[in-house]
């Protein structure tokens, strides 16, 4: 088989890089053992703004035209819904941050997205007597739906392979890579936390975050906007919410812990007051890099080898933007943007 690329991996940052190959009629093949889980519990939230800081996202308007480009396209050809465009409401827990709230609002960068009309809660099952802010182009992408139907259309157009990636018996020259029957023009790794083990990346700073998630039933809840207090509650169907996430930097395991579901309901107790039944807790290793920002770039030594990961937690917005950088990078020798070429950090 000979193909211009071979991707290695297939979460968020595997679908977006493949996203850009398929618009330019490169062609390619994917490997993935199904050992990587943060895009299947991931949120899926776009938001550009951070609402802790009242910040705004890194390149957010240039990361959101991309948002709605690829996933739109992607719902056409899977026959699939994957965008809600859903509001965030950002609850304020005093005067203060109600202050702080329309001081941001005044900046350039941020007036587009913070809402300037304080919102009253009539809801009685959400604990808010300050209101909330409301922050205007976000949504929701079915993270789970999207992995699952892609890997789907792989497999039917025989572009999957479901292996582990063994990087020893990749041969490597100037001008292709070989892997066993294959050849290729390019590799690259799209891996996830998997990353610490691939020889050729490894030394990237790369911080396993575990995260957690529930999926909560409360029938006496009505909301139709995600909910940002000390946990994000965000509408799916049905009278059922994810509720997340937790952020826990000691285990790499994909086991759901007893600890972070306690977690979780302490901070909901605190947000809304209605009964509500757990369904469901899945938990994922989320890619996060120290800056931020994401790893993209080519390995110093072999020039046909390329990673793209450490998507944090904002997969979904920071992906597309990330993949259409790297495959800029390679077809066109357009240069990385600094703050996420893998040249800022040690050599590799």
């Amino acid at each position: 088989m000979n193909v211009d690329y071979i991707v290695v991996g297939i979460g968020l940052a595997g679908i977006s890089f493949c996203e850009q190959l398929r618009a330019h009629k490169k062609s390619y093949v994917v490997f993935d053992d199904g050992s990587q889980r943060s895009s299947l519990v991931a949120g899926g939230l776009y938001n550009p703004v951070v609402l802790k800081r009242f910040t705004a996202v890194w390149k957010s308007e240039a990361q959101l035209k991309l948002v709605k480009d690829q996933y739109e396209v992607l719902e056409r050809r899977l026959g699939i819904k994957l965008i809600s465009q859903v509001p965030v409401y950002r609850k304020f827990v005093s005067v203060e941050e109600q202050n702080n709230w329309f001081t941001a609002s005044d900046k350039p960068e941020l007036s587009k997205y913070l809402s300037t009309t304080l919102i009253k809660n009539n809801n009685k099952s959400v604990q808010a007597p300050f209101g909330f802010g409301r922050v205007n182009h976000t949504g929701r992408i079915a993270v789970k739906t999207l992995v699952e139907a892609y890997k789907k259309e792989l497999i039917q157009d025989g572009l999957f392979i479901a292996d582990a990636f063994q990087y020893d018996t990749l041969q490597i020259s100037d001008k292709q890579v070989a892997y066993g029957y294959i050849r290729a023009t390019q590799v690259v790794f799209t891996e996830g936390y998997g990353m610490g083990k691939n020889p050729f990346f490894k030394s990237l700073p790369l911080l396993p975050t575990k995260g957690e998630l529930l999926t909560i039933y409360a029938p006496e809840l009505q909301i139709d906007f995600v909910l940002k207090g000390p946990v994000f509650l965000i509408p799916i169907h049905r009278d059922q919410y994810l509720v997340g996430a937790t952020y826990d930097w000691g285990d790499t395991s994909n086991a759901i812990t007893e600890n972070a579901k306690l977690e979780l309901i302490d901070k909901l107790k605190t947000l809304i007051n209605c009964p509500f039944k757990i369904v469901d807790q899945v938990a994922g290793i989320r890619p996060t890099v120290k800056d931020r920002r994401p790893l993209v770039g080519r390995h110093n030594h072999y020039r046909n080898l390329y990673v793209l990961n450490g998507l944090g937690t904002r997969g979904v917005m920071t992906g597309p933007y990330a993949a259409k950088q790297l495959f800029d990078f390679i077809a066109y020798d357009i240069p990385l943007e600094k703050e996420i070429d893998i040249q800022r950090f040690a050599e590799v």
